[in-house]
This record gives C-alpha cells, sequence and structure tokens, in this order.
C-alpha cells in the first residue's frame, strides 16, 4: 500500500465520532475483554443496515452491544434485532447499552447459547439481515445456516474477513486465517449469493442472497 493509500485508510477509520453511549458500550466491552468492532466498521453496518431497509435482523456474537447499537440504529424503526451469545454476562451488558441508547426492549431479542445449537432453531428465510461477529473456527457453519436464514435479497455482514490483514498473504497458515480464506471461496463460489470484501477495519465482507 502506499503511504497515500495508508493515509487515507487511517483518515477513513478515525472519521466516525462516537458519543457517550457507543463510549460506555466500548468500556463494557473492554472490562469483559470482548473485542468490539471499531468505530469506521461500526458506522459501515448503521450505514448497510439502512440501504437494506430490514425489518428483522440476527447477529453472532453480542459482544457488549457496540454492534448492535450500531445496527440497530440504521435498521427501520420497528426492525427487530436477534443477538446470539454463549455468554451471559456479554448479553446481559448488551442489554444495557441497547437500552442506554434508548431502544425500546420490544425492539431486541437476545438468547443466550452457543450459536451452533441456536441458529439451527431460528427459521428458514426469515431476516433482512445476519451479521456474523464471533468465534471464527465456527464461521463455515455459520455461513451455512445464515444462506439458509435469509430472505431473498438478504444481506449478510462478515466481520474480520482479512483476519486481521493475514488472509491476503498466502504464506500464512493459521488456522483462522485458513478458515477465513475458506469462507470467502465458499462465498464467491455460491451462486445464491453477490458479494464483495472491504478493507474497512479488519476486513468486512458483504454478500446478497440473490
Amino acid at each position: 500500500m502506499s503511504a497515500d493509500k495508508t493515509t487515507s485508510w487511517s483518515y477513513t477509520e478515525g472519521l466516525p465520532v462516537e458519543d457517550e453511549t457507543l463510549l460506555r458500550a466500548r468500556e463494557r466491552s473492554h472490562e469483559l475483554g470482548v473485542s468490539a468492532i471499531g468505530a469506521a466498521t461500526g458506522a459501515l453496518l448503521s450505514v448497510l443496515a439502512a440501504s437494506s431497509k430490514a425489518q428483522t435482523a440476527v447477529e453472532i456474537g453480542a459482544g457488549a452491544g457496540v454492534s448492535g447499537v450500531y445496527l440497530l440504529r440504521g435498521l427501520a424503526k420497528h426492525a427487530v434485532l436477534t443477538s446470539i451469545d454463549g455468554d451471559i454476562e456479554h448479553l446481559r451488558a448488551a442489554k444495557e447499552s441497547f437500552a442506554e441508547a434508548g431502544f425500546p426492549a420490544n425492539r431486541t431479542r437476545t438468547i443466550s447459547g452457543r450459536a451452533a445449537d441456536v441458529l439451527p432453531r431460528l427459521t428458514d428465510a426469515a431476516y433482512d439481515l445476519v451479521f456474523i461477529n464471533a468465534d471464527k473456527p465456527a464461521y463455515p457453519l455459520y455461513l451455512e445456516q445464515a444462506v439458509r436464514l435469509l430472505k431473498s435479497g438478504g444481506l449478510l455482514i462478515i466481520n474480520d474477513a482479512l483476519d486481521q490483514d493475514r488472509v491476503a498473504e498466502p504464506a500464512i497458515r493459521e488456522a483462522s486465517t485458513v478458515v477465513l480464506r475458506q469462507v470467502g471461496k465458499a462465498i464467491r463460489e455460491n451462486e445464491q449469493l453477490i458479494s464483495t470484501l472491504l478493507p474497512t477495519g479488519a476486513g468486512v465482507l458483504v454478500a446478497v442472497k440473490r
């Protein structure tokens, strides 16, 4: 990357300014040892959620609510976000963040449990948006479930799709990097999906179900 490109990337990453609600959600993330999405990735989530006009959304990996607040701020007024996380403390923190952001309880549904167990219980083709931001070894399973859950025209978003910039380096064979390469390839080869990969944050893969 040229110096100019690096400067532009740093500029765009630092452009969004977060309010007190998001800063407190980040504090909760830090206290719980959760790696929250960056502000630029969050802003992208809000834009994608708004442009999709989604009424039903699922996020796999609630963290402490940072991503959920960004999604809810982009979603339609009466849209509902379902947040899945295996850690009850993460969900409790996320619910605090949602409440502080002013979203009524009926706008969110939190489900405690392993996403691998929860996702198969959700209804086929019932969701407009699925955001994946959880344990990378399970991404292939999450991808399979996301395609099943999405309606035609539904939006799939995968965070950290470049695995901290390791995916583009062929010599790097770490387990998480290999998984992300496989997931990216599977999405590109899936005739049900139209996709693109953005360099925002640690890489955001976006796909639309035909």
